[in-house]
């Protein structure tokens, strides 16, 4: 019960890693705040918790704004009475294609959710972690922000903008007992990567994965419990690899 008496906050916690973390983190003993954009994946994060003995409250969160994000933080608290672990885990992808045809549009959507949506994470929670004297945040980033494939402009620069920002908060924070750290997965087999297969790239992405294989959703989240345990208590500012040595 690596997590007894804690409260986590996770986003994108409706499906793949953020579900696969949520309940990992129910069974190390967290009580849990599922958010994320859709309701019914929502729910069902919350009945597969509610199923095993675990607490977990559903929170209809688009990260991208403000108000939301600030409301989801203030729900967390005031229905368990403090904030612990914070996962920025929502994100976004996009089927790969030459920077010239990517539109406007696009480019925002993904810096909305990827790097803005951890930025507003951070701010709101942030508070209430220095008045409770300490905490945890994670933010999941990607392989792609390390070592970015052609036709990712977007997506590799916005995770390459949430490895920069953990670094930042993790030397901001500090002083306050605050750890800050990201995740880096190399692809892993979640309904955002069905691109992969409509792209047909999924053989191409393989082949640059030593271990010759996607990650799967809980092996991302083993590695997020170690960040939010306190296991890791003397680890702070780093963007842990989990990418079958894809940046070797």
């Amino acid at each position: 019960m690596k997590l007894s008496n804690k409260v986590a906050l996770i986003t994108g916690a409706g499906s793949g890693i953020g579900r696969a973390s949520a309940v990992l983190f129910s069974r190390e003993g967290a009580e849990v705040a599922v958010a994320c954009r859709t309701v019914e994946h929502g729910q069902e994060t919350v009945d597969l918790i509610r199923d095993i003995g675990g607490k977990a409250v559903f929170i209809k969160t688009d990260v991208s704004k403000a108000d939301e994000v600030a409301g989801m933080v203030r729900t967390t608290v005031d229905t368990y009475g403090r904030l612990d672990i914070l996962f920025n885990n929502a994100g976004v992808a996009s089927i790969p294609m030459p920077t010239e045809e990517f539109e406007e549009e696009r480019w925002d959507k993904i810096m909305a959710v990827n790097a803005k949506g951890i930025f507003l994470g951070c701010k709101y929670t942030i508070p209430f972690m220095k008045s409770q004297g300490g905490g945890v945040i994670i933010n999941t980033a990607s392989a792609s922000g390390v070592r970015p494939r052609p036709g990712t402009s977007a997506y590799s620069a916005s995770k390459g903008a949430a490895i920069v920002l953990t670094k930042a908060l993790a030397l901001e924070l500090a002083p306050f007992g605050i750890r800050v750290n990201c995740i880096n997965p190399v692809a892993t087999e979640t309904p955002m990567a069905t691109w992969l297969a409509t792209s047909g790239q999924n053989k191409d992405v393989i082949a640059t994965i030593p271990l010759g294989r996607f990650a799967q959703p809980e092996e991302i989240a083993y590695a997020a419990l170690y960040l939010a345990s306190d296991e890791s208590a003397m680890v702070t500012g780093i963007a842990l690899d989990v990418d079958g040595g894809r940046a070797i």
